[in-house]
């Protein structure tokens, strides 16, 4: 049967399967189980344009044409002789003829094409994996949510009292600032030195120590300009044709290279720590920022391409799902349980850094698109990842053991991780708060749930952990409790390859007076406010 003679119509939620057949055509459908019952309706109205088959796994399935079609049988295949029109395939939920009812109602509706428009944004009640799934009928969906509001420099502001703290820091972890010293072509862990460079500079804005901030834009300059000209040793971003995207040197001849990115793995993940650095760079030398525009829309564009065209160079959206409405770090890799995503923390930060982008070249688009983008991750995040005690998404065994999911599948929740089991509660923490920023306020906006999560966390202490990881955890407590915080952070030893000592300084000093933290009470600080119970 020629391909060219089949439309189908795949829309994301919709029980129906719906196929144009556009000239006169034999059809066959095939099934792994056995046909136990064949029949087509009764109702003259609708004879030979309605047939029900049962199989022997116990599902019934509905079959509808636009006009009258003669079907017939065998042990697991259907055929008719030619025909052309519209052929709809839905499974009939529990057998249950109330469903069929509606099925029938809506079975010679069907869309022919959508339009994901970000002017407007989400808040809808789905029962799934995912929580409820209920039923829409109409024309249009509107989806809204409450836009963040991207900001270079903390939410709240720091104190002034504070500034020297933060600069004996700024000052010792900007003086070991060496390009040459880097030795990993990695470009996950380049990026995240590059990203932890940029936050001193916007630190350093912050608490009006502008001395160190030549120092910084030389070391970003020579860490990001070989990526974008194509001159780094051992790596390097190419384009690819053949799916419209971004690959790296080593990711071209090993796919497991780059954490898979040649095979379009975790794209949004690498590319964010690229574009807060040239972001930054942008914002602190604009002429350099000029430069490399054209170099830093194709990075930003690998994953967040809005464009419709045939030609266009970027697949559309490659990362973020508009049903789900939040990101998937596969790439062309297939798992029986779907697609997943480790984190959350990294994907709003590609967004985010996106944002500022748009916000360091006047565009205004950009900065639109990423914000919203960035809005919904978080809503996805809180929804999802965050298991809150009094929480009845999840069953009661998984919500009593769990207070973030390790690994979210398409269709499974793990409690591990892929390089972790589900009792390193450290691990599982500190992924979801790398990198450590502005934004990272409003992903752990709530302030009870933030408390639940340190608390399950910090008997996995008793164990030796890396003191990176602790960096993650003290920084979330100090969402609720500064002092002891604060304490324990001047204590480390060391910190996460993307995290400073300085950024964790300026995190903690950030968080306001005590009336003012958070959504526990309702604070004026509240990003979500109408999430907040």
């Amino acid at each position: 049967m020629p391909s060219s003679k089949f439309r189908f119509f795949l829309v994301r939620g919709s029980p129906f399967l719906t196929c144009l057949i556009t000239s006169n055509t034999e059809i066959s459908i095939s099934t792994i189980h056995a046909i136990i019952s064949f029949s087509s309706s009764n109702s003259s109205s609708n004879s030979l344009t309605k047939y029900t088959v049962k199989l022997n796994n116990n599902q019934t399935w509905l079959i509808y044409s636009s006009s009258p079609i003669n079907l017939s049988h065998g042990l697991s295949s259907i055929t008719s002789e030619g025909f052309s029109g519209i052929i709809r395939i839905v499974v009939l939920p529990d057998s249950d003829p109330k469903n069929e009812a509606i099925l029938d109602r809506f079975s010679s509706c069907y869309p022919v094409s959508c339009d994901a428009a970000f002017t407007k944004p989400f808040c809808l009640e789905y029962n799934s994996i995912d929580g409820e799934l209920v039923g829409v009928v109409g024309d249009s969906w509107l989806l809204r949510t409450d836009i963040v509001s991207i900001t270079w420099h903390s939410i709240k502001g720091i104190r002034e009292q504070s500034y020297g703290e933060i600069v004996d820091a700024l000052v010792k972890d900007v003086g070991g600032l060496d390009s040459s010293a880097i030795t990993t072509t990695s470009s996950y862990f380049y990026g995240k030195l590059i990203a932890r460079a940029a936050r001193l500079a916007l630190v350093a804005e912050e608490v009006c120590f502008l001395d160190v901030i030549p120092n910084v834009r030389k070391f970003l300059k020579e860490t990001i300009e070989p990526w974008l000209e194509g001159t780094f040793g051992g790596n390097g971003f190419l384009h690819e044709d053949k799916c419209g995207g971004i690959v790296t040197k080593q990711g071209l001849t090993d796919s497991g290279a780059d954490f898979g990115f040649g095979i379009y793995n975790n794209h949004h993940f690498h590319l964010g720590y690229f574009l807060y650095g040239i972001a930054v760079l942008a914002k602190v030398d604009p002429a350099c920022g000029r430069k490399y525009r054209t170099q830093a829309y194709s990075l930003m564009a690998d994953f967040m391409n809005l464009g419709r065209r045939s030609n266009s160079n970027y697949a559309r959206l490659w990362c973020f799902d508009l049903y789900k409405l939040h990101s998937w770090v596969e790439g062309l890799t297939e798992f029986a349980d779907g697609r997943n995503q480790e984190n959350t923390s990294e994907p709003v930060n590609a967004y985010y850094s996106a944002t500022l982008m748009g916000l360091a070249y006047g565009d205004t688009h950009l900065v639109a698109t990423g914000s919203l983008l960035a809005a919904l991750e978080i809503h996805a995040a809180q929804t999802w990842w965050h298991v809150k005690e009094e929480d009845k998404l999840y069953p009661e065994d998984f919500t009593k053991e769990n207070r973030v999911v390790g690994v979210l599948w398409a269709n499974k929740r793990d409690s591990g991780l892929w390089f972790a089991p589900p009792d390193w509660k450290e691990r599982r923490l500190g992924i979801q708060l790398l990198p450590l920023l502005p934004i990272s306020e409003v992903l752990f906006s709530d302030v009870g749930f933030t408390r639940e999560l340190v608390n399950w966390t910090l008997p996995a202490l008793a164990r030796r952990v890396r003191e990176g990881l602790k960096g993650f955890i003290y920084a979330l407590e100090g969402i609720y409790d500064k002092e002891s915080a604060l304490e324990k952070i001047k204590n480390l030893n060391g910190h996460d390859d993307g995290n400073t000592l300085t950024n964790l300084l300026w995190w903690i000093h950030s968080r306001g007076d005590e009336e003012e933290v958070g959504c526990e009470g309702g604070g004026k600080f509240c990003w979500f406010g109408r999430y907040c119970h």
